[in-house]
């Protein structure tokens, strides 16, 4: 059966040349490609090619502590992949909000999440980003433009810690991205997920040598990782907007949710400049 398809479309070619015709526009590599070719201009902007909106979470909702959904407003792209991200340790999302729109307008659902309580430790905060995608596939207004199959999560200190909390735990998400992440676990051997973490060089909170690069380190390499380490940055430096940090974001999210291999040049060989103090990354094959 192979065979004959490939006989016939080298026939459909030839039979186009012949009479002038152009052969048809060539099928995106993923289905789930959304959005113009990328630059760098485009995924350094505030805001990515997708008007977006946003709708709050209510906290009496079961399993985290409410929220903010932000997403495209376009109703001819089809679903859209969808990421829950957590604040840090006695933050609330308010802190690191700038993520919500400029993730959503590049092609992405992003529930904000609250904790249930501001001093929940990693594997309650990972539990509760499990919690919030669930909620966002079955119980919210949004639920019809998410694709359930095409999931992720990130979070900063504490909620970069629950981030590889519940990529362990549920192996299915096709992302994790932890920031300045914190957690008292080390050894992450089991995490299956793609993941992109970004550690500040200056951290004191969860110094990069006893958090972020043993997480990096102790993820198998089979599992698709990078590391991004910024050059003089301190713990909360997910908490003004960043570019290199949105930049990437987006970029892994781009790549592993949405297979869209047009973001590997973003990826591989990686970022570098002023910003960079160092990147690492298993290089990512099509």
């Amino acid at each position: 059966m192979k065979t004959a398809i490939r006989l016939s479309t080298a026939a459909t070619a030839v039979l186009l040349a012949l009479v002038g015709a152009s052969p048809p526009a060539q099928a995106a590599d993923s289905p789930y490609e959304r959005g113009p070719d990328p630059t760098s201009a485009i995924l350094d902007a505030s805001r990515g090619p997708f008007a977006t909106a946003q709708v709050s979470v209510s906290s009496l909702v079961s399993g985290f502590g409410g929220g903010v959904i932000y997403y495209p407003t376009s109703t001819s792209e089809g679903t859209f992949g969808a990421i829950a991200i957590s604040p840090g340790y006695t933050a609330a999302w308010s802190s690191i909000s700038w993520l919500g729109p400029r993730i959503a307008s590049h092609g992405f659902v992003v529930i904000g999440i609250e904790t249930n309580s501001r001093l929940d430790q990693p594997d309650s905060r990972g539990r509760q980003l499990l919690a919030a995608l669930d909620y966002l596939v079955e119980g919210s207004s949004v639920r019809s433009r998410v694709d359930a199959g095409r999931l992720a999560v990130a979070g900063h200190s504490m909620g970069g810690g629950g981030s590889l909390e519940a990529s362990r735990d549920r192996p299915s998400l096709q992302a994790a991205i932890p920031i300045a992440p914190w957690n008292s676990t080390k050894t992450w051997s089991g995490i299956r997920v793609p993941t992109l973490i970004i550690g500040g060089e200056n951290d004191s909170v969860a110094p990069v040598s006893s958090h972020a690069v043993p997480f990096y380190s102790t993820i198998p390499a089979s599992s698709e990782k990078a590391y991004l380490e910024l050059n003089g940055a301190s713990h909360f430096f997910p908490q003004s907007v960043n570019t290199p940090t949105g930049r990437q974001m987006v970029a892994w999210l781009k790549r592993f949710v949405d297979d869209d291999t047009r973001y590997e040049q973003f990826l591989c060989p990686g970022p570098s400049g002023s910003a960079v103090e160092e990147y690492r990354n298993t290089c990512p094959s099509a």
